[in-house]
């Protein structure tokens, strides 16, 4: 077995649209700043993925330098990166996150975004977890200014 830690945080920007774990927020009148749509949950998933895989990180894959990856949906991103966990001869087992945000608020969103991570990683919903929680008003996330999300994830060989 394997585990692997990934972290992401992100500003927010007005007109941009508010993607988290692949699910559009429609309600959000803004979004996160970032090279690609800025879904910090995925990219902290990607990075736990490719640690625990002992293939370097994101920026690695998916340099911010590539116009090819300019605002482009992570979710597609993730699947790259799940192709490349298959080809090092592993399956993942199972993934815990955490999204830290004081707005906008998780709870209607976090279904959806099990089953869109877990249909991206091509895992069973059952074995992907996310959580959601504030930071009671301190640091950046609790001052409104952004999002940040962590992940965990077990691989077998």
């Amino acid at each position: 077995m394997r585990i692997g830690h990934g972290y992401d945080a992100h500003r927010f920007e007005e007109g941009k649209k508010m993607i988290i774990g692949g699910v559009h927020f429609e309600d959000c009148p803004y979004g996160l700043m970032a090279h690609s749509d800025g879904d910090v949950l995925c990219h902290a998933i990607c990075d736990s993925l490719l640690g625990a895989a002992g293939l370097g990180d994101i920026g690695k894959l998916f340099p911010d330098n590539d116009m090819t990856y300019k605002n482009i949906y992570s979710m597609l991103l993730l699947e790259k990166v799940c192709e490349e966990i298959k080809k090092a001869g592993l399956e993942i087992e199972y993934i815990d996150s955490t999204i830290v945000a004081q707005k906008p608020k998780m709870a209607p969103y976090i279904n959806a975004i099990r089953e869109c991570v877990a249909k991206h990683a091509g895992i069973p919903k059952e074995r992907f977890n996310v959580k959601a929680t504030t930071e009671e008003k301190m640091g950046f996330t609790g001052r409104g200014e952004g999002i940040s999300a962590h992940a965990v994830c077990l691989l077998k060989e």
